[in-house]
Formats: C-alpha cells, structure tokens, sequence
C-alpha cells in the first residue's frame, strides 16, 4: 500500500523505529512501476546493470551516459520509492570536480535523489562537497565490485581484526561527512552488526548478515532469471527463468500449429461493411509512403466494436494513456 514519498528524513525515521528498510535494484520503468506499488522503499538503478542486462563480467564498463539513461526510466515509472542512482567507475576517482560534475549529471538529468558511490574514508571529502551542493550521498564499503581487480575477485572482507576495524572507521568517516545511508556488502555478520550499532544513519546490507537496518538484492536474482547465480546471501523467491522458458516454448508451439493468434485475439471487419475489393487493397507504394489506407473511413473494425479512439489497439483506453500491457514490437 502506498504512502507518502520516500526520503532521507524517512529512512532515518525507521531506524529509530527499529523498522527495517527494504531496497531493490531496478533499470528499467516497468520494474519501477511493479516494485514501488509492492512498496519497496529504496529502488537502486545500480552499475550491476552491466552484467545482469549488458552481460559483462564486471561492473567497471558500465558508463555514466547509460547511468542517466536506466535512472531515467526507473524515475518516470516511480512515485513512492527513493531513487538512488550508482556512480560508475571512474566517475568520481579522478577528481573532485569530475565527481560533482556526474553527480549532478545523475540527479538532473537521470532524475535520481540520491547517488551512491563505493569506498571508504577516502571519498570523505567527497562525500561532504556532495552534500554540501545538496546531493545526498549513499555510502558503500565491504565488498566493493568496481575494486574487482584490487580485491582479487568478488571476495569477503573484514574477515580479520584490523579489516574488520578499517571497516568500522570507514563507515564514521562517511557518516562524518554527511552520508544518509550506507550499504554494507560481502562483510562478516558481527562486522556489520557493530557497524550497525555505533552508526546513527541505517545500514543496508547484502551478504552482510540480519543485523543491518535493512537489506537490498538485485532484482533479477530474487527472481531467480539465471539458474547459474547462486551466491550463499541470495534468496530466491521465485523462478522465472524456467516460468519464462516454458512461457516461450508455448507461444512457439502456438505459433507454429495455428493457435496463435485466435479468432478472439485478431480484428474483422464490421457486420456491415464489405470486404474491400482487390483493386481497393492495391496500394502503390507511393501512396503507402504518403500514409494513405486502402480502406475507406470505417470499413476496418471489430465485429463487435470500432477501431475508434475508444478501443485502441493496445489494450484499454487507460492503459494507452499510461502506456500500459499490450505493446506492440
């Protein structure tokens, strides 16, 4: 059920409530819309698109221009859920001033409200000039996947004491300069639960245990859309990789007996109309070219109703207004 929208203010207000705080990845405006209605409260446009939609081994070829363009569509299809955009790899490492520049590009231009942006202390100075300029800034340590290469992989970290304190007291120096919020990924439970306790600001984890103020996936991966990724932290709630298979070996048998489409989901002409005649239906390519129709005004229709501006052709009247199901090719 909806209700009011989503800020910092908000996520502040549930951990001291104690109410946890769920956060999704999303890329697309149609995911946007499913997942904010379900009330998801954080939808995270994140550089994981790189490999669950580009197809990449990593997140580092993803750019800043399809950044703008995923967190554009995810912010035309939301109105409840935060929308933080990821800043992408060498966005923000070079320098302060190219940092500003693509945090602003994200929040102006890909409609995010908020960026996140993975290291630790760091980008404190970032992190403070950022929210200084009025961009509220998500943090991330742990297990950071634009540091692949230096981590040696996707790897657990923390794992010993001096790690696990490197980690503690990068997520003070980030709450310092200013952060909201922060993602704890790929870190020892007692790790982030101690993060957990001496921070004000929530915790969200992934692969970091229960004890986090809240806790995010990649959409694609609750929804089990690859039976080869099964990491240990990911539950899956669903099945659509084999639900999708079998959908499609349907249409395709339906396809290919005649099934598909069925008198019901095709078009005829009206009770009173007549068949156009041969010379009717041939259509020079000159007139096509000029949008000409080979049916006079109100020949074409439904047996039952008018191909009219009350019955368009993909679905109901509210959904062409929305842009809704049924979209052509």
């Amino acid at each position: 059920m909806k209700t009011e929208k989503v800020t910092i203010h908000t996520l502040r207000q549930k951990k001291k409530a104690s109410d946890r705080i769920t956060m999704l990845t999303c890329y697309d405006a149609s995911f946007a819309r499913l997942l904010d209605d379900a009330g998801v409260d954080i939808l995270l446009v994140g550089d994981s698109l790189g490999m669950v939609i580009q197809g990449h081994q990593t997140t580092l070829p993803v750019t800043l221009d399809e950044m703008i363009y995923h967190a554009r569509a995810v912010a035309r299809g939301t109105t409840r859920a935060q929308v933080v955009g990821d800043m992408p790899f060498m966005t923000y490492q070079a320098s302060l001033d190219d940092a500003m520049r693509a945090a602003g590009r994200l929040v102006k231009e890909g409609g995010a409200e908020a960026v996140k942006l993975e290291g630790g202390a760091q980008h404190a100075e970032l992190v403070y000039r950022l929210v200084s300029a009025g961009i509220p800034v998500m943090g991330h340590i742990g297990l950071t996947p634009q540091s692949f290469h230096q981590l040696g992989g996707f790897k657990i970290q923390g794992r010993d004491a001096t790690a696990a304190q490197r980690l503690v007291d990068d997520a003070r120096s980030l709450e310092q300069a200013g952060a909201y919020s922060l993602v704890l990924e790929g870190i020892p439970r007692e790790v982030a639960a101690d993060v957990t306790h001496v921070l004000s600001i929530p915790t969200i984890g992934i692969g970091a245990g229960s004890e986090c103020d809240g806790q995010v996936l990649v959409i694609y991966d609750l929804l089990g859309m690859n039976d080869e990724f099964k990491p240990r932290f990911v539950r899956r709630y669903e099945n659509l990789a084999m639900r999708i298979r079998t959908a499609v070996d349907e249409y395709i048998a339906d396809v290919r007996s005649g099934q598909f489409p069925s008198e019901d989901e095709s078009f005829s002409l009206q009770p009173q109309a007549k068949a156009p005649s041969r010379k009717a239906a041939t259509v020079s390519a000159i007139a096509l070219a000029g949008g000409c129709s080979p049916f006079s005004e109100g020949e074409m229709g439904s047996g039952k109703e008018s191909a009219s501006e009350e019955t368009p052709f993909y679905g109901s009247p509210t959904q062409a207004a929305r842009g809704g199901t049924g979209q052509g090719a």
